[in-house]
C-alpha cells in the first residue's frame, strides 16, 4: 500500500485524510497541537511542527512515503515542498513555494518579472520610511493569511499601532507596507485555480465578500458567478498562466486574490501554493462537479488526473459564520429566507464553547453553503446578511 504524509490535521484538513484512505493509500499525520482532530482519523500520527522542515523529512524517510500533501496550509507548504524535493518525490519547486508563502519575496518577483505591483517595502523594525509612500496602505504580515494581523491605513498616525498588529501575527517578525489598490469592480476576485503539468485547468475564480461591520478586510464568504466582464476576466486568467510559467508551478491548487483597477491593470495581491481556506474547495466541487481534494492527493502522488472540468453551476455561495463580540456560544439562529437556500451547514462551536470578535478568519464559528434561485436574490441577501441570522452569546 502507498502512503501519503498528509501536514496539517485541523477539522479543515480532515477532509484531505479520508479522502487519501478512500483513494487506498495509508495516511501519516504530522501536526505540531496536541488535540488536532486529524490524528484520529490517520493510519498512523506524529506530533512534530509542520514548519520543522528537518523533523518532517525524518518523518517522511521512516516512513518510505511516496507523497506528501500540505492541504490548505500556507505554513507548511514550504516544509512539503523542502521534503518532496529532498526525496525526489512529485512537489513544485521549493523556492517557488517559498517566493508564494513570503509576501516580501512574492513583491520582488512580480516587479522583477514584469507583473503589476505595489509601491511594497518589507520591514522588521518600526522604522517605516512614510515617504516612499501614497495613503492608504495595507500593512500585513510576511508570512500570514486569512487577513491575520492586517490594517488599512488612512493616516499616519495610526502606524504604531497597525505594526504592532501586524508583527504579533508575523512568525518570522517581519511585516510589509503597500500600498492599497482600489478595485474598480464590487468585490475583491479570489477563489482556486488547480494547475495540471503546468497549466490552469480549473478556473475556481469568485467574488470575495467582506463584512465592514466588523473587520472589512477579513473574508466572510465566497459567491459564484464571478461578477467580472469577459475582457478582464481574460486579462485575469492570463496575468495567472504567465505567473504559474514564470515560477514552474507544476501541479495543485493555488489559492488566488487580485484585483483590477479603473485602468483596467490586473493586480495580484496575494497568491498562496495550497487550497484555500474557507471549504473554498467544497464549494468549486458544488460549482464544477469536480472533487478538488481527490485531484490535489493524487497529483501529490504522482497519479494522472482527468482534466475535463464542466461548466460552472452558477448562483452558489458560502458564509462564514462570525459574532461581534466575546462569550460563550449559545446557539445560531437563521430566518426561514435564509435556511431556505442552506445547502450544508459545518458549525465548528457547541454550546459553552469560548467564542471571539471576528478579527480574522480563524475566528469563524462555521460556514454555511448556499444556492440561489438567481443573481438578484443572491446579491440581495448577501448584502446584508447579518441581517438572516443571529449567533446567541452569553
Amino acid at each position: 500500500m502507498k502512503k501519503i504524509l498528509l501536514l496539517g490535521g485541523s477539522a479543515q484538513q480532515i477532509v484531505a485524510i479520508k479522502t487519501a484512505q478512500k483513494l487506498g493509500y495509508y495516511t501519516v499525520l504530522c501536526d505540531y497541537l496536541p488535540d488536532n482532530p486529524g490524528q484520529y482519523e490517520a493510519d498512523k500520527f506524529y506530533l512534530v511542527s509542520t514548519t520543522d522542515k528537518e523533523a518532517i523529512l525524518k518523518v517522511a524517510l521512516d516512513e518510505s512515503v511516496d507523497g506528501i500533501l500540505a492541504y490548505a496550509s500556507d505554513p507548511a507548504a514550504p516544509t512539503a515542498a523542502y521534503v518532496a524535493e529532498k526525496m525526489k518525490l512529485p512537489t513544485n519547486p521549493y523556492e517557488a513555494v517559498m517566493t508564494l508563502c513570503n509576501k516580501d519575496c512574492f513583491r520582488h518577483f512580480l516587479k522583477n518579472n514584469g507583473f503589476n505591483t505595489p509601491v511594497a517595502k518589507g520591514y522588521s523594525n518600526n522604522d517605516v520610511d512614510t515617504t516612499l509612500f501614497s495613503l492608504p496602505v495595507i500593512i500585513k504580515p510576511v508570512d500570514s493569511s486569512g487577513s491575520k494581523g492586517a490594517t488599512v491605513l488612512h493616516s499616519w498616525d495610526d502606524l504604531n499601532e497597525a505594526l504592532e498588529f501586524a508583527f504579533s501575527f508575523s512568525r518570522s517578525h517581519r511585516i510589509i507596507v503597500e500600498e492599497f489598490i482600489e478595485k474598480k469592480h464590487p468585490y475583491l476576485i479570489g477563489g482556486d485555480i488547480f494547475v495540471n503539468e503546468g497549466k490552469v485547468i480549473l478556473w475556481g475564480l469568485l467574488n470575495c465578500h467582506r463584512d465592514n461591520n466588523v473587520n472589512p478586510l477579513v473574508p466572510v464568504g465566497k459567491s459564484y458567478p464571478l461578477l467580472l466582464d469577459k475582457i478582464d476576466e481574460k486579462a485575469v486568467q492570463d496575468t495567472l498562466q504567465s505567473m504559474i510559467d514564470k515560477l514552474g508551478i507544476r501541479f495543485g491548487s493555488v489559492n488566488v486574490e487580485l484585483v483590477v483597477d479603473k485602468n483596467n491593470k490586473v493586480w495580484p495581491i496575494d497568491i498562496g501554493p495550497r487550497a484555500g481556506g474557507n471549504m473554498i474547495p467544497d464549494l468549486l466541487g458544488m460549482i464544477f462537479g469536480v472533487d478538488v481534494v481527490e485531484m490535489a492527493v493524487l497529483v501529490a502522488m504522482g497519479e494522472k488526473i482527468e482534466e475535463k472540468i464542466n461548466e460552472g453551476i452558477p448562483f452558489y455561495a458560502t458564509h462564514n459564520l462570525h459574532t461581534s463580540q466575546n462569550g460563550k456560544y449559545k446557539t445560531i439562529e437563521f430566518s426561514d429566507e435564509l435556511e431556505n437556500k442552506i445547502i450544508k451547514k459545518c458549525l465548528y462551536k457547541k454550546t459553552g464553547d469560548e467564542v471571539y470578535y471576528f478579527d480574522n478568519a480563524a475566528k469563524a464559528l462555521g460556514i454555511i453553503f448556499m444556492k440561489f434561485k438567481g443573481q438578484e436574490e443572491m446579491t440581495r441577501i448577501l448584502a446584508n446578511i447579518n441581517k438572516y441570522y443571529s449567533v446567541v452569546v452569553e
